[in-house]
């Protein structure tokens, strides 16, 4: 029996999703309270990756049971072990040969920053930017990257199979109490792809950088030059995974 789990975490306090040697991630966390439930040793499958410091509230993972379970009761009893700043949305049954990453058609993402003063209760939860900004510049800036490109300079990937070739469906602007929440859809995000690119824009709004700078970075060179420009992993979340 294969499941599909939805999972929100606030991952302040973890070394990102992909379980890792000496450090804690949530894939470990999860696996744990599973095996723990299920008498036996239970590896969880995630969309991909995110990094330390990255946010989520629709992560996606699978496993497999030798047989058929409660799931609604599988559900509250992991979600009573689990640390507070995890919580399993749903456990579905899907088909044997589904796939949390390779089934995935696409994937949102969203970027929370402040402008100007910080805000000492959102400072694990948003980026504070204080340095003067052109929002709109900003904005017509991370307009850019919508469409199909190759993000060999937006992203730390060493190698990959479509030539880095990603498309950005659409970018949309979201303002509540003084936050902008910047909502990324596209078929799908390579390692720092999404922090590489409100680094770039925020160079460019900071004036920094021109315009030109990105259409530079976006062209198809032989030549890889990956941008100096990062932004922190605060105010990053995965809002959920398409399929």
């Amino acid at each position: 029996m294969r499941v599909l789990g939805k999972v929100s975490y606030k991952g302040t306090n973890y070394f990102g999703w992909q379980k890792q040697n000496f450090y804690t991630t949530v894939q470990e966390t999860i696996e744990t309270v599973l095996s723990q439930i299920l008498n036996g040793p239970i590896n969880i499958y995630g969309s991909g990756r995110t990094d330390a410091g990255v946010h989520a509230k629709g992560q996606t993972f699978h496993f497999d049971l030798n047989k058929d379970f409660d799931l609604d009761r599988l559900l509250y009893s992991v979600n009573c072990l689990l640390p507070e700043d995890i919580y399993i949305n749903s456990f579905t049954p899907v088909d044997d040969d589904f796939h949390a990453r390779y089934s995935a058609k696409g994937k949102i993402y969203q970027y929370d920053i402040r402008f100007g003063h910080r805000d000492v209760f959102d400072t694990e939860l948003v980026t504070t930017i204080p340095h003067p900004c052109d929002i709109e510049l900003f904005k017509k800036a991370l307009n850019m990257f919508v469409g199909e490109h190759c993000f060999k300079n937006f992203t730390s990937k060493e190698e990959d199979d479509r030539n880095f070739v990603r498309k950005i469906h659409e970018i949309k602007y979201i303002e509540n109490n003084g936050v902008l929440s910047i909502v990324l859809k596209g078929s799908g995000f390579m390692r720092y792809m999404i922090r590489f690119i409100i680094g770039a824009a925020l160079a460019v709004s900071q004036g920094k950088e021109s315009l030109e700078f990105i259409n530079n970075k976006l062209t198809d060179t032989e030549k890889r030059d990956i941008s100096a420009y990062k932004a922190p992993s605060v105010g990053l979340y995965l809002i959920d995974v398409l399929y």
